[in-house]
């Protein structure tokens, strides 16, 4: 079923991933969930009330959640998804290269991800974890912003060869798409602009929503600026950055819940390294 949400309602896109996964699960006898002993917190308990033989507890032993996934959905026998806090995926990621190497179909939802976790702590931070999967090859990875966009992310990366990574923030956060509103791998949303605006600002997450807020602002004082959302950061849409960035004077601005290696930033700037005339500012997370 789509996704029923109202447009301002705060809604945790780690709650939306649950439904979407139960949704899915009802929907297709082959989903099955894995997960870290965060199940409560991932939402991905919301399988248990669909089949609760296709749940996969792997407790707090990420080689062994990831090691597991792959294995259940060797040669398709499964449409597998493993969850856990972003951060922690970092211990498992020798398994996930090995993953690409024997060409795994595996769907990994990290939770908790950036400083926005707040009072959780440093500790439970994901900073890198864009990073480390956009090193993998072939990998897909979607960063949506609020609850519809989650429910489609699901949709769509259980359908998507190879690896795929879902980015998914602590916070209850505003809906701000339509539940008919249609999403692609690879395409972007433009949820802020006018005719004469002087600068691209690409956010995701909780950040699209500080980008909206200073957008807002700025138009008080007489400036205009450009909003993206990318949905999916690889691939990114090249296509809409050249383009807007080029209706803004070549002028952006990229703001991440992310350390400044190897996140948005950095897609953004591979996307306009051949393009003359632009400017790129980081705005990101340097330390904890």
């Amino acid at each position: 079923s789509p996704p029923a949400y109202t447009l301002g309602d705060k809604v945790a896109t780690r709650q939306a991933y649950g439904s979407a996964l139960a949704k899915l699960a009802q929907g297709h006898n082959r989903v099955v969930a894995l997960d870290g002993d965060m199940k409560n917190s991932t939402f991905s308990q919301n399988l248990l009330k669909v089949d609760k033989d296709r749940f996969i507890e792997c407790f707090i032993c990420e080689q062994n959640l990831i090691g597991v996934g792959i294995g259940v959905a060797c040669r398709d026998r499964t449409i597998a998804f493993a969850s856990t806090f972003a951060c922690f995926l970092s211990r498992a990621f020798d398994n996930l290269r090995m993953g690409v190497i024997s060409q795994t179909n595996l769907n990994v939802m990290g939770s908790h991800c950036g400083v926005s976790i707040g009072e959780d702590g440093p500790s439970q931070m994901a900073l890198e974890d864009l990073a480390m999967f956009q090193s993998l090859p072939g990998c897909t990875v979607f960063y949506p912003t609020d609850a519809v966009a989650m429910e489609r992310a699901t949709e769509l990366a259980a359908n998507t060869r190879g690896i795929t990574f879902i980015r998914a923030s602590r916070p209850a956060l505003p809906v701000i798409y339509k539940n008919e509103e249609q999403f692609q791998i690879g395409k972007a949303k433009i949820v802020k602009q006018s005719a004469n605006d002087q600068v691209l600002v690409i956010g995701a997450g909780v950040t699209l929503y500080e980008a909206v807020k200073a957008a807002e602002q700025l138009a008080a004082t007489g400036v205009n600026i450009r909003v993206m959302d990318p949905f999916t950061i690889k691939p990114l849409d090249w296509a809409a950055v050249q383009n807007h960035s080029a209706a803004c004077g070549g002028r952006v601005v990229t703001v991440e819940d992310h350390y400044p290696e190897g996140g948005l930033g950095d897609a953004v700037l591979a996307s306009l390294a051949t393009v003359r005339n632009t400017v790129v500012k980081k705005l990101a997370v340097n330390a904890v």
